[in-house]
Order: C-alpha cells, then sequence, then structure tokens
C-alpha cells in the first residue's frame, strides 16, 4: 500500500502535524505536552483493535471520533484511558469538581482542538482540502478492544497513524488514531508522491 519512502515521508508529515496539535493543547492548558513519534501501520480489520490494545495499554477507555472529509477521507478517533481529564477540568476553568456530562464536553473539546490542528497541519503539507463532521463521543469507559467491531469495518485494509499526547506535569495522556480505508490510501498515497517531488 505504501512504500517504504512513502511511509517515512508520512511519518515526517505527521510529526509537523501532531507538533502542531501539540503546540495548540499547549497554548489552551498552558501546559508542555510531549509527544510520542508518529506511528504508521497498515493493518487489516481485524487487526486494529489488538494495536489499539498495545498502543492504549489500558483495561478502558473513552473514545471521541470524528470524520474527516474533502479531499482526505476517514476517521479520526481520540482514546482516554481511565484518568482521562481530571486534570484537565481545572487547567479550563472548572473550579469545582465537575459531574459526568461536563467531563464527556470536556473530552469533546480537546478531541475537536487535536483533531482539527493535527489533521490540518498534515492537509495543508499534502495541499488537501479538508473538513471535518462535529465530535462524537463513540465509548465511554469500555475495554478498548470493543472500540472497533469487525463486522463495523467494510473494508480490507487501512492506515493507522497514531500518536501519543501528554501533558508533562500532570496524569493526562491520550492518543489520537487515524484511520484511512485502502481506497483513500490511494489517494493519500498520490499526495505524498507529490509532497516527496517538492524537496
Amino acid at each position: 500500500m505504501l512504500t517504504k519512502d512513502q511511509r517515512d515521508a508520512l511519518q515526517e508529515i505527521a510529526n509537523i502535524g501532531m507538533g502542531q496539535a501539540g503546540e495548540v493543547i499547549a497554548r489552551v492548558l498552558n501546559e508542555f505536552v510531549t509527544l510520542s513519534i508518529p506511528r504508521v501501520l497498515i493493518l487489516k480489520p481485524n487487526l486494529i483493535a489488538p494495536a489499539l490494545q498495545r498502543i492504549v495499554n489500558s483495561e478502558a477507555v473513552s473514545a471521541v471520533r470524528q470524520a474527516f472529509h474533502g479531499n482526505l477521507r476517514g476517521e479520526a478517533l481520540v482514546l482516554f484511558g481511565a484518568q482521562r481529564c481530571n486534570d484537565l477540568a481545572g487547567l479550563m476553568g472548572y473550579e469545582e469538581k465537575i459531574d459526568h456530562a461536563t467531563e464527556m464536553e470536556i473530552l469533546l473539546d480537546i478531541s475537536n482542538i487535536l483533531v482539527g490542528a493535527c489533521l490540518g497541519g498534515i492537509a495543508k503539507q499534502v495541499n488537501a482540502d479538508i473538513g471535518f463532521s462535529a465530535p462524537s463521543l463513540m465509548a465511554d469507559h469500555v475495554p478498548v478492544n470493543e472500540i472497533l467491531k469487525i463486522s463495523d469495518v467494510s473494508w480490507e485494509c487501512a492506515l493507522l497513524l497514531e500518536v501519543n499526547f501528554k501533558l508533562e506535569k500532570l496524569s493526562f495522556a491520550c492518543h489520537l488514531i487515524i484511520l484511512m480505508p485502502e481506497n483513500e490510501l490511494k489517494t493519500f498515497a498520490g499526495k505524498i508522491d507529490r509532497f516527496m517531488e517538492a524537496f
């Protein structure tokens, strides 16, 4: 699906896009954000859940999903571990203990910022127009292997692009996962080729 050169270029493109997302989150929260090196995998649907299990390393997660469309199409998932966003509430101006509805609202807000900044940065580098659906809660504290059911997936393989965001001084962490089916991946590969030709 992707050559080694295309994967290397995609990792660099993603690194820049994720870095931009990290800067936005750092400004919003006024906290230093650390990022993992983006991970690029091409997987069959039945291997995605085990891959997510290894990536998240948590018994239960909450997940926000956000579709993207335009020249690039797919789904972005933001996965939060059990700690979720308890430490974020104070940073976002909530002075009292938050209720469940407020916590979910914070998850949606943080996810929307991450997905928009990261995918917007990736799209800009490959000269692609991109739009987003509204984020929605996909799962609330469920086993990670239940996030994506094989029966829900109609494609044969997909790009899984993952990065881990952490706040340096707090326990908050989340994983941004970008999934693209194989037909969209072919389009994306062409854009990556044009990106490489420009250098």
